[in-house]
């Protein structure tokens, strides 16, 4: 493991410290824009040599994170990292995990400036250089841990379950893991997941979509979901010869640790859930993933895995709750286990237990 590791830290640090460095495919290029504009406003204030090398796949940054600690996995020059800075707040904290000291380098640079850009007294911000298959080593406790988030850096893991076992531990129950990564039609042959560059370009450690359901339900996740699904670009075509007919996409996962209140298919209570507006950037409705949107103040019959992602999370004093579980009505009418695999259909279910 230790060997594949060193290998994509040596493809990262090339690309940062060499002027003529850069990705060989459009993969990480697309987290660097679409921001909502209370987003866009944050990054704006970020020092352009952050951004000038992050690579990243999409932009996993859930809403409403005052006073949350967050910890991002593989943060690299701290793109991410600055802007959940601000979002948590002064009285928040955003840990930063990466195994490549010359990322980290340009990431530590600019901590105290970032602190001062944003009006804080000091900076709530920590940056931790390690393996993130093992973050109890660096000190990270269990259940510590309100949002974990990542930015197409799961991929490049040679162990994905210590991964996940590791983020299910650090989180609070009620905890949420918020990702973006590139995902696989189908399991990646050996031939590609060894070769050092298509690793590097986040495409040789692509997770198969139905494994990583299998993955997630394996270590404590029955129910996770989709928040979006696009075709990932990569623009070479001597990579895309390589690659053949594997498609691959750009997804953004929500994953609440819940463990007592989620199951393993949606199941009928009869609950209602309203959303009551509040959160900035969801002024009038809030998505809870690519099937739910709440619109404020109109009820939505919902299932319990859903009400619970709601009522039993920092959400909850967003949301009025009709109903329980005391009584039981068999299966939520619509609702099925195969996430789906198309990246187009709209309408079907596409996570490990969804309401569609």
């Amino acid at each position: 493991m230790s060997d594949v590791r060193k290998e994509v830290k040596d493809y990262y640090s090339n690309i940062t410290v060499n002027e003529e460095g850069k990705m060989k495919t459009s993969i990480c290029s697309c987290a660097l824009e679409n921001f909502p504009p209370h987003i866009q406003e944050i990054r704006n204030q970020i020092d352009p040599e952050i951004i000038t090398h992050f690579y990243g796949c999409g932009s996993p940054i859930p809403l409403e994170l005052t006073g949350c600690t967050v910890l991002d996995l593989g943060c690299g020059t701290g793109l991410d990292v600055y802007t959940l800075s601000k979002l948590v707040g002064e009285k928040g904290k955003v840990i930063g995990v990466d195994m490549n000291e010359d990322q980290l380098a340009i990431a530590e640079k600019h901590r105290d400036s970032m602190a001062e850009k944003f009006g804080f007294s000091k900076s709530n911000v920590e940056f931790k250089k390690g393996f993130i298959e093992d973050l109890k080593s660096l000190g990270i406790e269990d259940g510590s841990v309100d949002v974990v988030v990542s930015n197409c850096v799961i991929n490049l893991s040679p162990n994905k379950e210590d991964v996940f076992k590791e983020i299910w531990r650090v989180l609070k129950n009620g905890g949420e893991l918020y990702f973006s990564d590139i995902f696989a039609d189908r399991r990646v042959p050996e031939d590609i997941s060894n070769n050092k560059i298509l690793r590097g370009e986040c495409l040789g450690g692509a997770m198969y979509i139905e494994d990583f359901r299998r993955l997630l339900n394996k270590v404590g996740w029955k129910d996770f979901r989709y928040m979006s699904s696009t075709p990932a670009p990569i623009n070479n075509f001597e990579i895309e010869r390589l690659i053949g007919n594997i498609k691959f996409s750009s997804r953004t996962v929500r994953a609440f640790k819940l463990p007592d209140l989620i199951e393993d298919i949606c199941e009928q209570y009869g609950q209602f859930a309203i959303y009551n507006g509040g959160i900035i950037g969801s002024e009038f409705s809030l998505k809870l993933d690519d099937h739910h949107t709440f619109e404020k103040g109109l009820p939505m019959s919902v299932c319990g895995n859903t009400c619970a992602m709601v009522e039993n999370t920092r959400f909850s004093k967003y949301f009025t709750i009709y109903g329980n579980r005391d009584v039981h009505y068999g299966p939520f009418e619509g609702c099925g286990t195969s996430p789906s695999i198309s990246q187009d259909d709209e309408g079907s279910c596409s996570g490990g237990s969804c309401c569609c």
